[in-house]
This record gives structure tokens, C-alpha cells and sequence, in this order.
């Protein structure tokens, strides 16, 4: 099959930006289009199932104000990417680039603009992620995830266009699974590396709060960070608690759709799986996020009705058990949740934004 041309995306390589990268790379190849990614290291973690044609590795760096010393060094670093990255693009000729934030994506949107390339960034939190910011003036259109994207700059308002946050096809065959009937009580448990931390040192002291007969109907499947599981095995099973755990769990939206309540982080491609799939969750944003926008993301599920906030500084062990043991009691309730979560997501995301894709290249087909 000929190519209709190629398609270069570029992300941070982390699962937050590679995901919803990795589901418009689906998208497009469905439409006929080569798709090669620029991206970081680390996308050898998160990036093995990416349906890219090549995969570019673009040096970048976090501009840090904060420590001025290192800025020079930063800047040089930045600046090796951009030439990497234009030269690339000078040879890939690609037909549009698009942007899903982090610093790796700083040099090709900017190589893009230098180039005369059409280029789009789509920005996954509530809040507009730093580099994103800078890169809105360069850019041809900017995508958003939530309807009302907080920090957009003035002059970048009218290339904006809401499309939602893109899930992947392992995502999406889950799409309105079914909502698990009453009985055993399944919980997931997971949040990233961070996340992973965390709840492993604070959910076990959150069943220990419980009553042998609450954990009797519970299961429990939780992300533990290989570090932490020795020590997470033991507790839980001195609790007797019907648990799986692992550092990684592959089918990740699978296991979201077998559980009847998530505990999470709130960051954007954990709220837009939830909501293709239909989960409700109790969302524990990361503390330290920048701009606090994991707790945007937390209030816009929770305001929809799919969800309930509860900050890390002021969780106690004892108080949250109640919560979790009086929940997990209220079947309806949690009914009602997972389908306001099915109607705050947005499973045509990837296909509205390969649309404004092949808008900006040129190709309109809509």
C-alpha cells in the first residue's frame, strides 16, 4: 500500500505523553499514513508497542529558572536537539508535525516552524504544560484535552481546538465495558512510579485499618514498585488479603475494566482511559506536580460525577478505610459514577485530532 506521506510526532517519553502520541500514530496508520516519533531515552520503558516507521532519540533538557547555573548548559543541550531535529525533518519531509509536550518536543515544533512545516500541539492536562506554552506562538493549531485549558496563551486562542485526550486501541477495545456485578469487590490500586511509591507504603496500612470480614470481599490488584514488593507481599499477607501485584501491568485497561472502583493518581491518560472505559475513581493527585495539574484533571472528573478527590497531605489510614469499606457498600452509587465517567470520556479523540492533522497538512477530509 503507497503512503499518503508522513506524519512525525513528537513527545516526551513518558507514558503521559507517549500514549495519547501512540494512539493518533494508530489512527493515522489506519488512514494510510507513515508515522516516524521524536522523542527521549526513555522511550524504551514506554514506548515498545509505538507503531512508528523510525523512532528519532532528540536531546533536550527541562529549562530550570530556578538554578541559573545550569540554564547555559540546558540551552546548549536544547540547541543540539533543534539542529538534530531540523536536520530530520529537512530529510523525513514530513507532511505536519504535532506536539504532545514535554521538553523533547520542543526541538522538532521549533525545527518546524523554522522549516515551514505545518505543525500542531495538543496539550493532555487541564493546565497547559510549560513547554507547550512557549510552543502555541510557533504553532499552526493547538488541540486540548479539556474543554477549558487554563494557562493558553492570549495570542494562541484562536488556533485552539477542544478534541480530547487520545487513547490507544488496547484502550479503547475496553471502550463501555460492562460494569462488574456485586459479590467480590474488585479495587485497583496504581499511580506511575510516584504513585506506585506512595500507595505502597500507605494502602497497606489502609487494610490493616479494616475488619477481617470487610477484607474477606475484597480483591485487590495493585501496581507496586519492585522495590516495595517484598515488603508490600508480606504485609498483605499477613492481612490475608486476596491480592495481585506487580510493577507493571501490561493490560493495564483491562484491569480497569474488571474492577469496580479505581484508586489512582489523576494524571490526563489515566482520567481519559478511565472515562472511555467507564470506571469511577478515587484520585490522589500527585502532590508535586507542576502546576498543580493532576488536581485539575482529579476536579474535572470529580465534577462530572465520576469521581472523588482526596488530597495526599490530608489522607490518614483509618479514615480512608471507612470511606473505601462505606463506598464499596453503596452498588448504585458506584453505578452511577461509571457512567457519568463513560460520559466525561472522549473515544473519538484520536480520530478528531488526526481530522485537525490532516487539516493543518493540507489534507482536509472533513
Amino acid at each position: 500500500m503507497t503512503s499518503r506521506g508522513t506524519i512525525v510526532l513528537a513527545a516526551g517519553g513518558t507514558g503521559g505523553h507517549l500514549f495519547p502520541a501512540q494512539a493518533l500514530a494508530e489512527e493515522l496508520n489506519r488512514r494510510g499514513y507513515t508515522v516516524h516519533l521524536m522523542t527521549d531515552e526513555r522511550v524504551r520503558d514506554y514506548g515498545k508497542s509505538f507503531p512508528a516507521a523510525e523512532t528519532h532519540i532528540v536531546h533536550a533538557a527541562t529549562i530550570t529558572p530556578s538554578k541559573p547555573f545550569k540554564v547555559p548548559g540546558q540551552m546548549l543541550r536544547l540547541y543540539g536537539g533543534y539542529r538534530a531535529a531540523r536536520a530530520i525533518l529537512a530529510r523525513v519531509k514530513p507532511l505536519a508535525v504535532v506536539g504532545f509536550g514535554g521538553y523533547p518536543s520542543f526541538p522538532p515544533i521549533l525545527a518546524a516552524s523554522r522549516l515551514k512545516i505545518p505543525s500542531c500541539v495538543h496539550d493532555q492536562n487541564a493546565v497547559m504544560g510549560r513547554a507547550n506554552r512557549v510552543l502555541a506562538k510557533w504553532a499552526d493549531a493547538v488541540a486540548s484535552s479539556f474543554p477549558d485549558l487554563i494557562g493558553l496563551p492570549p495570542e494562541a486562542a484562536s488556533k485552539l481546538t477542544f478534541t480530547g485526550n487520545p487513547v490507544r486501541d488496547v484502550a479503547l477495545k475496553q471502550q463501555g465495558a460492562p460494569y462488574p456485578g456485586s459479590g467480590i469487590f474488585n479495587l485497583l490500586v496504581f499511580g506511575g512510579s510516584q504513585g506506585a511509591q506512595f500507595f505502597g507504603e500507605f494502602m497497606p496500612k489502609v487494610f490493616a485499618a479494616m475488619t477481617a470480614e470487610d477484607r474477606k470481599s475484597l480483591r485487590v490488584t495493585q501496581q507496586v514498585r519492585a522495590e516495595n514488593m517484598e515488603a508490600v507481599t508480606a504485609a498483605y499477607a499477613a492481612l490475608g488479603l486476596d491480592c495481585e501485584l506487580n510493577p507493571f501491568f501490561m493490560d493495564m485497561p483491562a484491569r480497569i475494566a474488571s474492577s469496580h472502583l479505581v484508586v489512582c493518581r489523576s494524571g490526563a491518560s489515566t482520567i481519559a482511559e478511565l472515562g472511555v472505559i467507564g470506571r469511577p475513581a478515587v484520585m490522589v493527585p500527585l502532590p508535586h506536580a507542576l502546576d498543580n495539574d493532576q488536581l485539575k484533571n482529579a476536579e474535572s472528573f470529580a465534577a462530572a460525577g465520576a469521581g472523588w478527590v482526596h488530597p495526599q497531605a490530608s489522607l490518614e489510614p483509618r479514615s480512608f478505610a471507612a470511606f473505601l469499606t462505606k463506598l464499596r457498600s453503596q452498588h448504585a452509587e458506584l453505578q452511577q459514577a461509571a457512567a457519568a465517567a463513560l460520559g466525561h470520556g472522549k473515544p473519538d479523540a484520536a480520530q478528531r485530532l488526526a481530522d485537525l492533522t490532516e487539516k493543518i497538512a493540507g489534507k482536509k477530509t472533513i
